[in-house]
């Protein structure tokens, strides 16, 4: 067996935390490529590493001193290494940044270098071999990642490596120029490598033992999720889940590549196992429950709208024009609602309901604001008769007046709007009846 194993910045924040990451590679042999961070906060009032990269570079590209930002991001990298007795020295590393700070290298490439630097120190502590993440990690010039270059790159490349360190985070552009991932992107990096050597598991060790059914921020200790598909997972990440990069889903997915979210400070948890599909049923009706806040709902009637032909293009035309894209679109036989975010809306609300006006000619347009949308997930809703009367009748004992429904075809979801004051009291009531109750 081959497993891939990525280790988030928090598990990489110290010397005592690599020495964690060490024994939990060694302990299987079959942990053989790895992807680091870069180093996180070492404790609630701590900087991460990338977060200080950013702001030295910023020194830079203003044309003000920054040797003394970039020192003590270098210092932070020296700790790490005299607390893992390694002999070891960055200065080659540390003057190249520094002359391509100078030079403007650009914002990506000075994040980058986050994981390029811990990569290079992870490698040395284990022994194995450095390949640098530009070199086989490709974008094309658009900016979009390129899914099949990158994996013939890197399948040619680890393929008579017997065990190797990838940073995560970024790749290149065929010129060479660093470009990075969105915020989280080791996760990403991390799924491309398993698909490229075919691993039979992608281990994504984090601070914390897996998902939850809902927000710990929410409710007290919530229960962990056991198993998820990828499926529930896009629509828990997509409304605000936030272990694994939503886009990290993608490579394995393909593959049929299971992926197994570890808790570094707790290696003997279980964990969540995401995979493609499974007979096992989970262990309440509903996976997991995940919302977001914010949310405005435009309002169109017309009568005779389900007669008209093309109605539904021309109203959303409306929002394309203006660079807004939607969430979700119920709708009745008089009437369209579409729901967007709010802080993206409100500034150009005028100018869509004039195209609305324009392009559809409906006979009244109403907006509301501060609604927010939850997501209850779970394969097990779909055998289960009677889950969205329990999840209405748990709201109305609660005191929370529904205004939206939206329920897909797979009967995967349930998208229930709320107002923005009753989101934390509905995630409460509908954990209560599938969870607690049941415990």
């Amino acid at each position: 067996m081959k497993k891939v194993v990525k280790f988030g910045g928090s598990s990489l924040a110290s010397a005592e935390q690599f020495r964690k990451v060490g024994e939990i590679i060694h302990a299987d042999k079959e942990r053989t490529f790895v992807v680091p961070s870069a180093p996180g906060k070492r404790d609630a009032d701590d900087t991460k590493v990338t977060d200080m990269l950013y702001a030295c570079y910023d020194l830079a590209e203003q044309g003000e001193d920054f040797k003394n930002n970039l020192q003590a991001i270098k210092d932070r990298y020296q700790e790490i290494i005299d607390g893992l007795s390694l002999k070891l020295s960055l200065d080659d590393e540390f003057k190249v940044i520094g002359k391509n700070f100078k030079e403007k290298a650009g914002s990506d490439y000075a994040a980058s270098r986050g994981e390029f630097l811990n990569g290079i120190i992870m490698a040395n502590y284990l022994g194995y071999e450095f390949v640098d993440a530009a070199e086989v990690i490709r974008f094309a010039d658009d900016g979009e990642f390129d899914a099949e270059v990158t994996n013939e790159k890197l399948r040619a490349r680890l393929k008579d490596v017997k065990a190797a360190v990838i940073p995560g985070f970024y790749g290149a552009y065929a010129d060479g120029r660093v470009k990075t991932f969105s915020r989280g992107g080791s996760d990403i990096t991390g799924s491309i490598v398993a698909r490229a050597v075919k691993a039979n598991v992608y281990e994504n060790w984090t601070d914390v033992s897996g998902f939850l059914v809902a927000d710990p921020r929410i409710i007290y200790k919530p229960e962990g999720i056991e198993t998820i598909t990828y499926k529930e997972l896009r629509e828990l990440a997509y409304m605000g889940a936030s272990v694994l990069h939503e886009d990290a889903i993608f490579p394995v997915r393909r593959e049929g590549i299971p992926i197994n979210i570890r808790n570094t400070n707790k290696p003997d948890d279980n964990g969540t196992w995401i995979v493609e599909s499974t007979c096992q049923k989970s262990k309440y009706v509903i996976t997991g429950i995940a919302g977001k806040k914010g949310f405005c709902a435009v309002n169109i009637d017309k009568d005779m709208m389900n007669s008209e032909i093309g109605f539904g293009r021309k109203v959303l035309q409306a929002f394309e024009e203006n660079g807004i894209s939607f969430e979700h679109v119920p709708s009745g036989i008089d009437t369209m609602t579409v729901f967007v975010h709010q802080d993206e809306f409100m500034h150009k609300e005028q100018q869509v309901v004039s195209a609305i006006h324009r392009l559809a000619d409906p006979d009244h347009i109403d907006i509301e604001g501060d609604f927010a949308l939850i997501a209850v997930v779970g394969r097990g809703m779909k055998s289960t008769r009677g889950t969205a009367g329990r999840i209405f009748s748990a709201l109305a004992h609660a005191n929370v007046n529904v205004k939206m429904i939206d329920q897909g075809s797979s009967e995967l979801n349930i998208i229930i709007g709320v107002a923005n004051s009753d989101f934390e009291t509905a995630i409460k009531a509908i954990y209560d009846i599938f969870v607690r109750i049941q415990i």
